[in-house]
């Protein structure tokens, strides 16, 4: 297939286009490199080394052989992107191409607005290239599962039916996103679901759950296609500042009483999934959720898990609770479905000490580059 993979220059896009490209498919990458300037803008970097992209696909040419188009540019510029899909005529259109942080959205107005405007306009543009120039083109768009927040009920996936005054219907499950980045991607589910109503255009919105790992078979056949590892209190998840502090003998920092609950998978997974979903493609006009991770963990028992491993290792990784910046509810019910991507085929990689091993020993080979003030977190919603 024809595939492009929009933000393929990025934790999850990298992995992806890759993987795709390994099985076949006709790769093709947009990316206007914001994730690194977004490193410059706050002084921050990868604890591994990641190489110019142009360089990174051409290492992967000399290895396997397979040419990798890439394409700098914004999905915000509609020129631009109509321009990529007149000459690619792409079959599937993967979308990575979002400011992902929680925390960045959250800095200041300039930032929430930002991220708003890049998310949601990036997706509209990309809704009108389909409708405009491929409407055959399936959309595999990356939501989240931070889009369901954390109700006192099964998150079931994508829809859920309810009776109300002796009446039944399927309708959207509610949102409850808990940032403007999260509010950003529920506003994204609703202008792909009208698009698919409208237009007949065919979409899966994968709800990603937080992900976690480095390799996959393809980012280890050169340090030059190695993936990013971000640690810092805007990009980096707390399984990643966790690792991060037990290799640079911090104490690992929980956020309140560590009792927040959330979905994950590994990063294997996520390219797998990515797969899946464009060899199962979508109706058209049908708008399908998947619920894409294979595990649920407390913030606490992430630390748990990175201590023992840490420990094991030789290293000191006692645990410290700080108060949270964040307003989310510290204890909860958390109960998610996720057997349509499993139906199709998924068999999941576990969150093992082996896996966190692999990542420890990658940041402890790289631990000379990470910059110590920008390990906790300087960002609060309150």
């Amino acid at each position: 297939m024809r595939i492009v993979v929009a933000g393929g220059d990025g934790f999850c896009g990298w992995p992806t286009a890759l993987y795709l490209s390994k099985q076949g498919h006709e790769v093709t990458i947009i990316d206007n490199l914001s994730r690194r300037k977004w490193d410059n803008e706050l002084h921050s970097n990868s604890v591994t080394p990641i190489a110019p992209l142009e360089d990174r696909v051409n290492k992967w040419k000399e290895i396997t052989g397979k040419e990798i188009k890439t394409y700098i540019g914004d999905l915000n510029h509609y020129d631009f992107l109509r321009e990529v899909f007149r000459q690619v005529k792409p079959e599937a259109f993967v979308h990575f191409a979002e400011q992902r942080s929680a925390p960045y959205s959250m800095i200041d107005r300039e930032h929430a607005v930002f991220t708003q405007q890049n998310n949601v306009i990036g997706n509209l543009n990309v809704l009108y290239a389909i409708k405009e120039l491929a409407p055959e083109c399936h959309l595999i768009k990356l939501g989240t599962m931070g889009e369901y927040g954390t109700p006192n009920i099964d998150i079931e996936e994508g829809y859920i039916e309810i009776e109300h005054k002796g009446r039944k219907d399927v309708l959207p499950y509610p949102k409850q996103p808990g940032s403007f980045y999260h509010l950003s991607k529920v506003h994204d589910s609703h202008n792909i679901m009208f698009a698919c109503k409208i237009w007949g255009i065919r979409a899966t919105d994968l709800n990603q759950g937080v992900v976690y790992g480095l390799h996959t078979e393809e980012t280890k056949l050169d340090p030059m296609l190695v993936n990013r590892i971000d640690y810092d209190g805007v990009f980096g998840t707390a399984l990643n500042r966790f690792l991060i502090q037990a290799a640079t003998g911090h104490e690992l920092t929980v956020y309140g009483t560590g009792g927040q609950t959330r979905a994950f998978l590994n990063i294997e997974d996520t390219v797998r999934c990515v797969e899946i979903a464009a060899e199962n493609p979508a109706d058209r006009g049908e708008f399908r959720v998947f619920n894409q991770f294979t595990e649920y963990f407390s913030v606490q028992d992430l630390a748990d898990k990175v201590s023992k491993v840490a420990e094991k290792e030789g290293l000191q990784a006692e645990i410290a609770h700080l108060e949270n910046p964040r307003v989310e509810a510290e204890d909860h019910y958390y109960h998610a479905v996720n057997t349509k991507l499993r139906d199709l085929g998924l068999e999941p990689h576990l969150l093992t000490d082996d896996v966190l091993r692999d990542i420890l020993q990658a940041v402890l080979a790289h631990k000379d580059r990470v910059i110590q003030e920008n390990i906790l977190p300087s960002t609060t919603w309150k």
